[in-house]
């Protein structure tokens, strides 16, 4: 389990674009569509890839102003409690103080409800490792990530619907886009797939130490 400090921290915040993808079928079920709350996964486990790029963020005097964070992640709905185990991955433009401000809030020791609440800090979780990588985001007609040489994910085409689609990561106030991932490719142990037309989403983020 990830524990988390009770002691004071300076106010923070970070702000940007969020891009995911998973094994899930398009549009993911996890997420809440047209209003209705989200439930269980396509195939029951779930594997896949998060990360946000930090347009705006600092903590007290420590800018986080153009960094890139991201997890790979799995769970299982059918082991008690769902379980996450994960990766993070931390912009190595970063020096020593940012990168460790950027791990400690993705693994809620720095605090704030919209952080505390993110399934792998309120349910059972195993941290594998903190990872410094080159991680690279771009939005745009085609959204893209890449890890270094462990992590690509593109995605360009657009789900149809006309319902509003959110996901909890960002939060339920930020709705955002759901596309078909065009590639899904992970090799960053212990986790290993390549996938394709699987579920992806954008949006914008904002967490806040006061929120």
């Amino acid at each position: 389990m990830i524990t988390h400090m009770s002691d004071p921290t300076p106010p923070w915040r970070i702000a940007g674009a969020y891009f995911e993808s998973c094994n899930c079928d398009a549009i993911c079920p996890c997420r809440m569509v047209g209003g209705k709350p989200g439930g269980r996964s396509t195939s029951g486990v779930c594997f896949g890839v998060l990360s946000w790029r930090i347009d705006d963020g600092h903590l007290g005097s420590v800018s986080l102003a153009g960094l890139n964070a991201a997890l790979v992640v799995r769970y299982d709905d059918d082991e008690p409690g769902s379980p996450w185990q994960f990766n993070i991955h931390i912009d190595e433009r970063g020096d020593a103080e940012q990168r460790k401000v950027l791990a400690d809030l993705l693994t809620g020791k720095l605090g704030g409800k919209s952080v505390l609440g993110l399934p792998w800090l309120r349910k059972p979780s195993e941290l594998l490792s903190v990872k410094t990588s080159r991680i690279e985001i771009t939005h745009g007609d085609d959204h893209e990530l890449r890890i270094g040489e462990t992590v690509e994910l593109r995605a360009s085409r657009h789900v149809a619907t006309d319902e509003v689609v959110s996901c909890v990561i960002p939060g339920h106030d930020h709705p955002g886009t759901e596309l078909y991932a065009d590639t899904l490719s992970v090799h960053d142990g212990p986790f290993e797939w390549e996938l394709t037309d699987r579920c992806a989403f954008v949006t914008d983020f904002e967490y806040r130490s006061d929120a």
